[in-house]
């Protein structure tokens, strides 16, 4: 397994993930304003980017998301969402309005839910409008699971991952009924520094039906690898195989993406890696276009 090495004290290093947290995923505000008329109903998934770890289990508390009711929400803009999420003062408008979500608070193991496998968050009615932030709380539970050894993950006391929407992101599945998913990227989550592991989220969202996958298997099974990179100039995603070999990607957009197999020679049964006796392999020209599914078939590899 590949670890991010850093050399900072690790209070320089929450310095850093204030500062690396801003870029993946944004914050923002407060609870006054005066919700517009009517409702609309919104289903929150949540689906794991993987990486090679055993578990990452985040422990949530609270899912919340800020709805601009206003009739025109590109007039905001320009709002400081980083102020608002971070609920330092008053919202910028009366139309921005906090909803709380509907969830089942506790631990959630993101390593689980890959290939395809996603959880529902919650299924919540909120007021009618943009939805321009989702903001998620987090306990001091978090813990990931490295070798089947479990270490806590550490980051700041209240902290929280805030994501800024446009608010045009969500699918209308059913009559003012709203769909997301969310994508929690576990190997740009992890920064690895004297021995801790550190939580520096990176979420991406996407809706199923908008975006294409890629479908394939690896073998032989001894050769299960340690990481799979699907990769365009604009968009990168991982997967891991199944035991059984097979993997899917979701989420991609329309783009001509490479795929890159690294083996440790991992033997599925045992998470130990053996040497590693299989060549790496590039499959190139994956086209994805208009939300389709690819099926690259199974991928053989080499050994060397």
């Amino acid at each position: 397994m590949k670890k991010v090495k850093l050399s900072t004290l690790s209070i320089t290093l929450y310095t850093l993930l204030a500062v690396l947290l801003v870029a993946c995923v944004k914050s923002t505000s407060t609870e006054n304003g005066t919700a517009g008329t009517g409702t609309q109903s919104v289903s929150l998934f949540l689906t794991d980017g993987p990486g090679a770890y055993n578990n990452l289990f985040l422990d949530i508390k609270s899912v919340e998301v800020l709805v601009d009711t206003s009739k025109n929400t590109r007039q905001h803009d320009s709002c400081d969402w980083d102020r608002v999420g971070a609920r330092n003062g008053n919202a910028d408008s009366a139309s921005l309005v906090w909803n709380t979500l509907n969830i089942k608070a506790g631990l959630y193991d993101v390593v689980a839910l890959k290939n395809g496998i996603d959880t529902l968050l919650s299924t919540s009615n909120v007021f009618a409008g943009s939805i321009r932030l989702i903001r998620i709380d987090l306990g001091p539970q978090s813990a990931i699971v490295v070798d089947s050894v479990k270490y806590p993950l550490y980051y700041p006391t209240n902290f929280y991952i805030l994501i800024k929407l446009k608010g045009d992101e969500w699918e209308e599945y059913a009559s003012n009924s709203y769909r997301l998913w969310l994508d929690f990227d576990v190997m740009k989550s992890i920064v690895v520094s004297n021995g801790r592991y550190y939580l520096v989220p990176c979420v991406r969202n996407y809706v199923v039906s908008k975006t294409g996958k890629i479908h394939g298997a690896i073998a032989p099974q001894i050769a299960f690898p340690e990481i799979i990179k699907v990769y365009s100039a604009t968009d990168t995603a991982y997967a891991l195989p199944n035991p059984n070999g097979e993997f899917t990607v979701r989420g991609l957009k329309d783009g001509t993406y490479s795929m890159y197999i690294h083996s440790l020679a991992y033997n599925p049964l045992n998470t130990q890696p053996t040497t590693n006796v299989y060549l790496d392999s590039t499959i190139n020209n994956i086209v994805i276009k208009n939300a389709n599914t690819v099926n690259v078939g199974t991928i053989y590899l080499r050994r060397k």
